[in-house]
């Protein structure tokens, strides 16, 4: 059974910091691309950041660049996210996504984990 698990969100205050987790289950981890995604109320759910399979290479978005920090550990099936210096804008659901690295129809979602950030 596939499965991944977000978890570390909240409410934080501006400037705060907060790290994501993203426990992956049921697939060969190693094989696949992660990303983050977010999704804020009434708005479309973008990319955050994404990492390559042994974390090659990494994208962010460009509202994110300087303040979040993608990793995996593919020992432990896990992916995180640390943000720092966070902002009201952050504020939306974050998403774990992998997708195959040779075939993008393989992929697999989480649940989301909230975060909020406000005063």
């Amino acid at each position: 059974q596939v499965q991944l698990v977000e978890s570390g969100g909240g409410l934080v205050q501006p400037g705060g910091s907060l790290r994501l987790s993203c426990v992956a289950s049921g697939f060969s981890f190693s094989r696949y691309v992660m990303t983050w995604y977010r999704q804020a109320p009434e708005k479309e759910r973008e990319l955050v950041a994404r990492i390559t399979r042994y974390g090659t290479n990494r994208n962010y978005a460009d509202s994110v660049k300087g303040r979040f920090t993608i990793s995996r550990d593919n020992a432990k099936n896990t992916v995180y996210l640390q943000m720092n210096s966070l902002k009201p804008e952050d504020t939306a659901v974050y998403y774990c996504n992998a997708v195959h690295y040779s075939d993008s129809t393989d992929n697999y979602w989480g649940q989301g984990t909230q975060v909020t950030v406000s005063s």
